[in-house]
């Protein structure tokens, strides 16, 4: 190894004390991000079994199948989970990940229910859909929120860094965000999904409908005596029961909150609450639509939408 190399590579290393993003296992011992993608791939199989799999789950095997996937996906699971909640002192024993991982498997049969009342709200919601079957092997948004609802568990449990991370592998699979943080009841169904962000301190009720586009998001962002963002508070909107907000609509800030029953049409931007069952929409505007076989001709047909 000539000496121009062995410099790049002392540079190289000189940058991780200088600018940080060293996983160092004397310090950190951090999460892995490629463990936590394959545990999220193999929660939807015991969610799903045979849907996420390449043959049918027999009856007969699948107490003994759910019971092997189960135990080995938790115990890579309570490997990441020791690991995030020992960041700052690895070596520290702190007698949280097996209560954590306890709850987590007994939620399993709720998170299983809750999804059971999204999977038939899109069935029921959609006329693209032929059947429940269709919806959970191709609908995006069966897989971004099954694997939020699981990660809000471990976000209920105080877990760090690791239910963002569940959450993002799903948003970079579906084009979904939802932050593991966010409150979402039954009966939940995003249709079509892509570019929808839904924030940490996010409340929706049951029965709620949203299209792709849809941002529920901060306002601003409160700074502490120095200057830096303050960390936490409520920060995003709250959406009552059987809200229906449309395409590519923003609606912003903590103290803002969508009434029960009501609707948003698309590309509406919202800083302030409604009350229950409000329509809001734009204005109308007018679309000039030119006949370009006219060829010359002064033909102009005027639409308003």
């Amino acid at each position: 190894m000539d000496e121009a190399w062995k410099q790049t590579v002392l540079d190289i290393v000189t940058s991780y004390d200088q600018w940080g993003g060293l996983n160092n296992q004397d310090v950190h011992n951090m999460p892995s991000k490629r463990a936590v993608g394959v545990i999220c791939e193999d929660l939807l199989r015991v969610l799903f079994p045979g849907f996420h799999d390449d043959d049918a789950i027999s009856k007969e095997t699948v107490f003994h199948l759910t019971e092997h996937r189960l135990s080995d996906v938790i115990k890579r699971l309570e490997t990441q989970v020791r690991k995030s909640v020992r960041i700052g002192d690895p070596h520290q024993p702190t007698g949280r990940t097996k209560p954590i991982l306890l709850k987590f498997c007994k939620d399993l049969p709720e998170i299983r229910q809750l999804l059971h009342t999204d999977i038939q709200t899109a069935y029921e919601g959609d006329p693209a859909a032929l059947s429940r079957e269709e919806i959970i092997l191709s609908y995006p948004f069966i897989e971004a929120i099954s694997i939020q609802r699981l990660a809000h568990r471990l976000y209920q449990s105080e877990v760090p860094i690791i239910p963002r991370m569940m959450t993002e592998w799903a948003h970079g699979r579906t084009g979904i965000d939802i932050h593991p943080g966010a409150t979402i009841g039954s009966h939940f169904f995003i249709d079509h999904g892509t570019g929808l962000v839904i924030g940490e301190t996010c409340r929706i009720g049951n029965g709620v409908k949203l299209y792709h586009g849809v941002t529920l998001g901060a306002r601003s962002f409160a700074k502490d005596e120095t200057g830096q963002i303050a960390k936490g508070g409520k920060r995003h909107p709250d959406v009552q029961d059987k809200v229906t907000i449309y395409p590519n609509s923003t609606i912003l800030g903590g103290e803002t909150i969508i009434g029960e029953n009501s609707t948003i049409g698309a590309n509406v931007f919202l800083m302030h609450s409604v009350p229950p069952n409000s329509l809001v929409v734009q204005e109308q505007k007018q679309l000039s639509i030119v006949d370009k076989s006219a060829k010359g001709k002064e033909t102009h047909l005027e639409w308003s939408i």
